[in-house]
């Protein structure tokens, strides 16, 4: 292991550390809350609330809609920790960085993490703001956590990614919205570096690829949850289309105002869930 990796498994260890010191108890499920989807930590009891830039060495998240902080409490009885708000690649962080909370997590002993986004829809079947449960992922951000010496504490020098979203999460995830009465998709996601939204041609190609939604995070974080074998729940909100022939001009203040309305639904799926665990 060299000098690098080194500091960077001890910052992880001191950010860990001082939020053992911190928190009343140990959380079970992490939910990472994506653009606009802050609305899940609405429902979480007895809160704890932790600013990253009072955590050390935690980054700083800089993306419109992630307010950074770490919101510990209860969510249906369930010991829960939510980052409210990530680190994107797009922001200029390194990708050891764009996972520091996951590692993070794991190291506080977490179970589960559950990663939610805001997604355009690449299948032109796909309906502007309904929830869309992800079932794999293309990597096309260039770049791969993992990448270096291999932190063998953490895992394997290969990891297998042949059931990084969990399987049973994810039938878990169908029956729930099927008994909530709540419409989803389930696709492949796929991850660009960003921050500009995709040209039409770029469009085409990734739908080519066998995406059925695009975004800009989330892929990151579930290589690293893979790495140390937490069990993975991803689901995008579907806040635009974007395919090739039907595109018009999109901003991210549009992207953000049907997340939120989408995060109303992904919110009650995820609730729902964490009873059942």
């Amino acid at each position: 292991m060299n000098d690098d990796i080194k500091k960077y498994v001890e910052r992880v260890k001191r950010a860990t550390e001082y939020l053992k010191n911190k928190i009343k108890e140990i959380p079970e499920i992490c939910i990472v809350l994506g653009s606009g989807l802050q609305v899940i930590a609405d429902s979480a009891e007895n809160v704890q609330k932790i600013s990253y830039k009072d955590i050390p060495e935690f980054p700083i998240s800089t993306a419109p809609g992630h307010k950074g902080e770490l919101i510990f409490g209860k969510l249906n009885g369930k010991n829960v920790a939510l980052m409210n708000g990530r680190f994107h690649y797009y922001e200029g962080y390194h990708m050891r960085d764009v996972t520091f909370g996951i590692r993070v997590m794991q190291e506080l002993g977490v179970k589960y993490i559950f990663l939610t986004n805001a997604a355009g829809g690449l299948n032109p079947d796909y309906e502007v703001g309904r929830p869309m449960i992800i079932k794999d992922h293309i990597n096309m951000m260039g770049d791969n956590p993992l990448i270096g010496p291999n932190i063998d504490e953490w895992g394997p020098r290969f990891p297998d990614m042949s059931n990084a979203y969990d399987k049973d999460l994810r039938e878990l995830a169908k029956n729930v919205a099927a008994e909530l009465g709540i419409p989803v998709y389930e696709g492949v996601y796929i991850a660009v570096a960003g921050p500009n939204f995709e040209t039409p041609s770029e469009l085409r190609m990734l739908r080519w690829m066998g995406a059925d939604a695009v975004g800009m995070s989330t892929v990151p974080e579930v290589i690293a949850a893979a790495h140390r074998g937490t069990k993975v729940l991803a689901i995008s909100a579907i806040t635009d289309r974007a395919v090739p022939d039907d595109l018009q001009p999109l901003t991210g203040e549009e992207v953000l105002e049907v997340a939120n309305r989408t995060g109303q639904l992904i919110s009650k799926i995820l609730s729902e869930i964490v009873k059942r665990l």
